[in-house]
């Protein structure tokens, strides 16, 4: 079985591919925790303690990585997310501290 790697083109790689006369919004920021079911991003940054970065990017949540929110339980904590062909779930409170770029779609 091939594995495929889907990479993403950062923003300002797109915009020199554009002409000048062209405007590229930049991308809206948002935090993973705020994001509805069914929403997908980009994560960009985390703003974790270390040793919960360092675990999280362990199971793959890297930045560039393409998440979607699968499932929210019914008080709203945890958040299930779907990413790299598997699901994880985390806490709310550390999905507020990875900020994401908002897909459209």
């Amino acid at each position: 079985m091939s594995s495929r790697t889907l990479e993403i083109p950062d923003a300002a790689v797109l915009a020199a591919a554009l002409p000048k006369s062209v405007v590229v919004p930049e991308p809206e920021l948002r935090r993973l925790g705020d994001l509805g079911v069914g929403q997908a991003c980009i994560v960009r940054r985390l703003h974790l303690t270390r040793p919960l970065a360092r675990r999280l990017f362990e199971m793959g949540l890297l930045p560039g990585t393409l998440v979607r929110i699968e499932r929210v339980a019914p008080l709203g904590d945890p958040l299930e997310l779907r990413l790299r062909h598997y699901s994880l779930s985390i806490r709310r409170q550390e999905a507020l501290q990875i900020e994401v770029d908002l897909l459209a779609g």
